[in-house]
């Protein structure tokens, strides 16, 4: 190296002004996380000092598909990938996601060990043996995260499913507030939706939460919460109370409006896992409506040309009829020149639903020649305090639920029979982009079909009119921009996804590998058909929780203006970014792996040219890059 390049060099080093060189390198090297073989990583005996200070409650996580790898073809293996398709047998299972992976993108892999959380108490003592020992740490409640957040390999996991509390308030008021008791429900992090939505409606209330029945409580409030009926009750961030969190210090802390004001802000929508690890949240409940019901169709086109009046025609009846807070869920244009109806309703009985669409079906029987419906429309409105009464469900409903089906499970776990696709799916391409509500007015219509009539040739594309909440009651637009979510979200008509998932897939397990070569092309199509969507909305936001792996403006898509506000609480609460996740606040100074600080790299490679041409300091030493394999796991003592 030339002396101008080393001068040069210096130059974008400030540090090295102030600091000496030796302390400097020694810096770089604590912004390595420690993996299972490093000297660094914990003894024997500090798990077991782990262990006991959270109550035995410490489990050295057993790889799930060691029984594949050893024998593909077993019958003990086959029984592994049935089991994949139960999200409750996953949600229960600590080495498991919801998620099998994402073609070059993440495999679901467990963490070397795990914490199962019962207590803030026991949270807080995983967060400083972490911090202490510079572990990669990792956070999973509902192990939903299409992101692959919900575990990391050769990390300490902190699994919040045993807490799964819920406590019903009839007049609860914030830590440290004054403000007039409400109705609310508070949940440990650990519970799930439908037990959240079963409790509160027995006692004749609604709390607003996610669709999924097995969807955890605190992954889907920090991520913003949108719900099956979004467009009446609005962001399920929104209707936060108060939240229980541990932040990096390992300080228990109580966040709410009047006690750190900036942490309860950036946990309503700025993404789970990135400020604290939540413990417990206070959610304020709501009237429950008499009927929640659904709305089910297939129309299908028998040409091209009839497909697009469809479009046209679905465009205008929505805005019509159904863009209001009755109205959520999707529709669906598919490639096979069908429309596939399954929407949502609240507040109406089945009758009056059945009216609003008995427009639009009339104009389907006037052009027989055009369309035909593959199977009778299904609209029903059930009472909504059994919509999530498993038993009723089972009774009345059977076609719209599975059952747990593990032998002893309890008889509430039910999860929607539309959501079975979901359950250890292997992704092959996820998009979406938020609609801004201008385009379905009707002098913006005809460029909202263009796109979609263009999209649709490429893959099929769905508009979920619940996720975004132009059309919902103006307050409930107010609440989501008083959150950290991207204000796109609450001036957009819906959220159009375009997605491709497989069955459970895992790379190396013969017979049950992905077919990357499909995956890539399926890919490929679906980002064809979201460019149509680009074309019409170039700078568009995107929902966290359900977006692209690669998406390369994700600070933008998923928070917009709100990023710099959010990082600063980051940097108040995490300085050293203990809590990383994929595409996180602040995960731009981390290795995709989260394992080491970027700039840290630079400061190695700085430091060992600097020494080299300058002959000064000690030696330098090898380090294991953060992409090197593991060498052993300890074991855990006792």
């Amino acid at each position: 190296m030339h002396r101008r390049q080393l001068m040069m060099l210096a130059g974008g080093l400030p540090l090295m002004s102030t600091v000496p060189i030796p302390a400097l390198a020694q810096d770089a090297k604590t912004m390595r996380r420690s993996r299972p073989g490093d000297p660094s990583w914990p003894s024997a005996a500090q798990w077991q000092e782990l262990n006991a200070r959270v109550g035995g409650q410490l489990v050295q996580v057993k790889p799930p598909l060691d029984a594949c790898r050893a024998a593909p073809a077993s019958a003990e293996c086959a029984a592994f990938f049935r089991g994949l398709k139960n999200p409750w047998l996953i949600g229960d299972s600590v080495g498991l996601t919801q998620t099998s992976g994402w073609v070059d993108a993440w495999t679901s892999t467990p963490s070397a060990y795990a914490v199962a959380a019962r207590n803030a108490a026991d949270v807080a003592a995983a967060v400083d043996f972490a911090r202490t020992h510079r572990l990669r740490l990792a956070v999973k409640g509902g192990g939903h995260s299409y992101q692959g957040t919900s575990n990391a390999p050769d990390s300490l996991l902190i699994w919040t499913r045993p807490m799964n509390r819920i406590e019903l308030h009839d007049a609860f008021v914030a830590q440290g507030c004054n403000d007039r008791p409400q109705p609310a429900v508070s949940l440990g992090a650990g519970a799930v939706w439908l037990h959240a939505y079963d409790a509160v409606s027995k006692a004749g209330r609604y709390v607003q939460g996610g669709g999924c029945t097995t969807v955890g409580v605190a992954g889907l409030i920090q991520s913003g919460g949108f719900g099956t009926f979004s467009k009446r009750f609005g962001l399920a961030a929104a209707g936060l109370i108060e939240a229980e969190v541990v932040t990096a210090d390992g300080t228990v802390r109580i966040a709410n409006a009047c006690t750190n004001q900036d942490l309860f802000w950036a946990l309503k929508g700025g993404g789970g896992g990135s400020f604290g690890i939540v413990t417990r949240l206070t959610l304020r409940t709501r009237e429950l409506p008499q009927f929640f019901g659904g709305m089910f169709a297939n129309v299908a086109a028998k040409s091209d040309a009839a497909y697009r009046d469809l479009i046209q025609h679905f465009v205008a009846f929505y805005r019509e009829r159904l863009f209001n807070p009755h109205w959520g869920e999707q529709v669906t244009f598919r490639r096979d020149n069908v429309l596939g109806v399954a929407m949502v309703f609240q507040g109406l009985d089945g009758d009056a639903a059945n009216a609003v669409w008995k427009p639009f079906f009339d104009w389907l029987a006037k052009r027989p020649a055009d369309f035909v419906l593959q199977a009778p429309p299904f609209i029903a409105a059930l009472p909504a305090r059994h919509f999530w009464d498993a038993a009723w469900l089972k009774a009345n409903a059977p076609d719209f639920v599975l059952s747990d089906d593990r032998p002893g499970a309890p008889g509430g776990n039910v999860f929607w029979r539309s959501n079975l696709g979901e359950a250890g799916w292997f992704i092959q391409g996820y998009e979406s982009v938020w609609m801004p509500g201008p385009l379905i007015e009707p002098a913006n219509q005809p460029r909202l079909v263009d796109a979609l009539f263009a999209a649709w040739r490429h893959w099929r594309v769905t508009l979920h009119f619940n996720k975004g909440l132009a059309g919902a009651p103006a307050e409930e637009g107010a609440a989501a921009r008083d959150t950290a979510t991207n204000p796109a979200a609450a001036h957009a008509f819906a959220l159009a996804i375009s997605a491709s998932e497989a069955p459970p897939a895992f790379p190396g397990i013969p017979g049950h590998e992905p077919d990357v070569a499909l995956a890539k092309r399926n890919a490929g199509n679906i980002n064809a058909a979201m460019d149509e969507l680009g074309k019409l909305v170039p700078n568009h936001g995107s929902y966290v929780s359900e977006s692209n792996y690669f998406e390369p403006d994700w600070r933008g898509a998923f928070w917009g203006a709100n990023y710099s506000r959010l990082r600063q609480v980051k940097d108040k609460y995490d300085p050293d970014g203990l809590f990383f996740v994929h595409h996180g606040v602040g995960s731009e100074d981390w290795s995709p792996d989260g394992f080491t600080r970027l700039w840290s790299v630079l400061v190695d490679i700085s430091v060992s040219s600097i020494r080299s041409m300058l002959a000064i300091g000690s030696p330098s030493t090898s380090r294991r890059s953060a992409s090197a394999p593991c060498s052993t796991t300890p074991s855990l003592p006792g």
